[in-house]
């Protein structure tokens, strides 16, 4: 049985006038898994909407490191947050975790869409302060309750974007390494198997035999960051 909170993909979330407008202008365009479809700092001249696969989008410090913001999958919008921007550049980076297939947009012939229709351009920017809403509060987790904290709130973030009920409790329905949950925590690999080995031996989690990880105990870890019961729109992994 799958969360009723799930969070829904940005495809559906907009108005039929939008969806169909990010629909009918581009081409697709099919991703190799492995590969970047943008990198951080590239020239941004096209945007993405999702027909398969799932992408991770991330971001990297001035130390090098790599801090993952988002994983996304079928009808989701990336790149967006270049639009009406002048010498537009990737914000962030969009890697193919398995093979898909994109619709590729150009950005200006976008902005000329929405430039002439004053309704779908206000709705098209409400979305993207939602997305960069998202971002500021992931990076409040990691600020404010530290490596701990933003590995339990990016647990729970998968949970309302993969989650799946059963019998346990909540199945986190994505393959995820412990690499790839470090890179949503700016922590190293080995102190994210730490804490997972210590929410398992205190029961808050468990583990699939194909290691897929099962929440038993979700209350905990809201409480052990505070929770604030942020809409399904905000919490989220994608």
């Amino acid at each position: 049985m799958e969360l009723n909170n799930k969070r829904k993909s940005d495809l559906s979330t907009v108005s039929e006038d939008l969806a169909s407008l990010l629909q009918s202008i581009g081409t697709p365009r099919k991703i190799k898994k492995g590969t970047f479809l943008f990198q951080e700092g590239e020239e941004a001249a096209e945007l993405y909407l999702i027909k398969s696969g799932i992408f991770q989008i991330s971001k990297l410090s001035l130390e090098g490191k790599e801090l993952n913001m988002r994983i996304c999958k079928k009808d989701d919008f990336i790149g967006e947050l270049t639009l009406f921007s002048d010498d537009a550049t990737y914000m962030l980076s969009a890697y193919a975790l398995e093979e898909g297939e994109v619709h590729v947009i150009q950005r200006d012939a976008l902005e000329k869409n929405l430039i002439n229709d004053a309704p779908l351009t206000f709705e098209f920017m409400k979305w993207i302060s939602t997305h960069l809403r998202k971002n500021q509060s992931k990076i409040r987790d990691l600020i404010m309750n530290g490596k701990k904290g933003a590995l339990y709130s990016t647990i729970i973030r998968i949970s309302n974007s993969y989650g799946i009920k059963n019998e346990k409790g909540i199945l986190l329905d994505i393959h995820l390494t412990n690499q790839e949950l470090a890179k949503f925590c700016a922590a190293t690999r080995e102190s994210v198997n730490r804490m997972l080995s210590e929410l398992k031996k205190k029961n808050i989690i468990d583990y699939t035999s194909d290691g897929k990880i099962i929440i038993m105990d979700l209350e905990y870890l809201r409480g052990e960051i505070g929770c604030e019961n942020c809409s399904i729109d905000i919490c989220n992994i994608d």
